[in-house]
């Protein structure tokens, strides 16, 4: 088994599978693959290619598409060649994509036909290593995630960055160098897809990506997953709950997995508790952090004692040289076990949003000499442990009583009859006449749904005040899912009539 190297550049570390295992799959989606030595080798080539026709045109390169292989050749491309790129999804809006590769300052747009279409007929690999290549500080991806205006933010992640956050992932988990096979369910433009892209070309592994067809197609999924091999499961927590719809969804389903690691949205006990039945020998890992800080910059492994201690579940340790702490509006800590705005600050907070000075100047700070990242959402930190408790944009009022959405979430989810929940509010005339509960349930329903909503009601009747309480529960198999594979909010509030 050949050693991880922390060490060297993170491109050589990704170049030396060529190597080692040429032959390996590197990267296996919609029915096609990749091996080790072709990505590395028309990387190269592209890279090359890429220096010479964009010689005296600065910017990043847009790569737009759906988890094609050439997507991984352009996106080494890109930064063999000294720039960083910008994944953009095709489920992207038109219009958001022009917004994208215009704020990006974008020097190219590669799509997977155009890649195909230059390797067919440029020369042979030769010189790369002469290519000045993406450095330190030099950013590596810009990911575009919504701003509250309407218009797309630029999140520029450095190399430095990136290979902070790799280098605490790999140190966390015992990976099998090319052994492992990693699930894609994510997007490329959605951070989330860097644990698993990342994880899976620096240990010489396998991307299986879960196309948006085999995603539409449960009997497509269930077929894709059985005959992936995956080993180390990465996915939001809602993409594996509507995966237990299916009850041979287990551990003689994926006999080869070790590990779940979720991230991107709050995991419910109950999830949890249901993959450790399901999947007894595979560990269970909860991991929190926004783009802006890289991925994920906490975690945990959860397991029996961690689910009886903990609900809701805490989101994790922080890596090591990162510090999370709550802050008050100041931007002091707050003391331990109090409420307030999660900070981030280390070598994995991101230099800012691309040509917002406006709004860097808002949320990127320093803290104890530390660039630092506050997030804008609730937590508090107790026994050395992060807890996730909402968004603070994710308030109400209603009747004069204030009401945060993420605080109803998690009490719905701590009752054991819930698997997961959403709560949205029902406005009326111009303002918030009620809450509404979508719920999907751990058990099939046992009586009728007004019954089973009563005694719902009634138990959270005693951990909230009674004006908190949703007035109507809607019961579902699963939540409709956003193409990044978060529950669809807009989806669900499209049924509130």
């Amino acid at each position: 088994m050949t050693a991880l190297s922390f060490s060297e550049h993170l491109l050589d570390r990704i170049n030396r599978w060529a190597s080692v295992c040429p032959e390996r799959i590197a990267v296996s989606s919609g029915g096609r693959n990749l091996t080790w030595g072709e990505l590395v080798s028309q990387s190269n080539r592209l890279a090359l290619w890429l220096d010479g026709e964009l010689a005296n045109t600065p910017g990043p390169v847009a790569v737009h598409g759906h988890k094609e292989p050439e997507m991984l050749v352009a996106f080494l491309a890109a930064v063999k060649s000294g720039r960083a790129y910008v994944p953009m999804d095709s489920s992207i809006p038109a219009a958001r994509v022009a917004k994208i590769v215009e704020g990006a300052g974008a020097a190219m747009v590669l799509t997977p036909g155009r890649v195909a279409e230059v390797l067919s007929v440029v020369g042979p690999e030769e010189n790369s290593e002469s290519l000045r290549r993406v450095e330190g500080a030099d950013p590596f991806y810009i990911l575009f995630t919504s701003g509250s205006t309407g218009e797309p933010k630029g999140v520029v992640i450095t190399l430095k960055n990136l290979t902070s956050f790799t280098d605490w992932l790999l140190g966390e988990h015992a990976f099998i160098t090319s052994g492992e096979t990693f699930l894609n369910q994510a997007p490329f433009s959605f951070d989330l897809s860097v644990m698993d892209v990342f994880g899976s070309l620096l240990t010489g592994g396998t991307l299986a990506c879960v196309t948006k067809e085999e995603l539409g197609n449960l009997k497509l999924l269930y077929q894709r997953l059985a005959e992936s091999g995956v080993t180390c499961w990465v996915s939001t927590p809602s993409f594996a709950q509507m995966c237990m719809i299916e009850k041979g969804f287990r551990s003689e389903m994926l006999p080869c997995l070790r590990r779940f690691l979720f991230c991107g949205e709050t995991l419910a006990p109950e999830t949890a508790s249901q993959l450790l039945e399901r999947f007894p020998a595979v560990e269970v890992w909860n991991t929190y952090g926004p783009t802006e800080a890289t991925v994920a910059t906490t975690s945990v492994r959860i397991d029996r004692a961690v689910l009886e201690k903990y609900s809701p579940l805490p989101v994790g340790y922080p890596m090591s040289g990162t510090q999370v702490l709550a802050v008050d509006e100041q931007g002091a800590a707050v003391a331990e076990g109090e409420r307030g705005e999660i900070l981030i600050a280390g070598p994995n907070v991101s230099p800012g949003y691309l040509g917002r000075p406006d709004l860097n100047a808002k949320v990127f700070t320093e803290y104890a000499g530390k660039a630092a990242y506050r997030t804008g959402d609730w937590g508090r930190c107790r026994e050395g442990l992060v807890f996730f408790e909402g968004r603070m944009d994710g308030q109400i009022k209603m009747n004069g009583y204030r009401i945060e959405l993420g605080d109803m979430e998690a009490n719905l989810r701590a009752l054991p009859e819930i698997a997961d929940a959403v709560v949205l509010a029902v406005e009326k005339h111009g303002k918030v006449d009620s809450l509404a509960a979508f719920v999907v349930l751990a058990e099939a329903l046992q009586g009728s749904e007004f019954e089973v909503a009563a005694r719902l009601k009634s138990r959270l009747g005693e951990r909230v005040p009674v004006y908190m309480v949703p007035r109507k529960f809607h019961f579902l198999e699963a939540f409709p899912m956003t193409a990044n594979g978060k529950a669809d909010r807009r989806a669900l509030a499209s049924r509130l009539g």
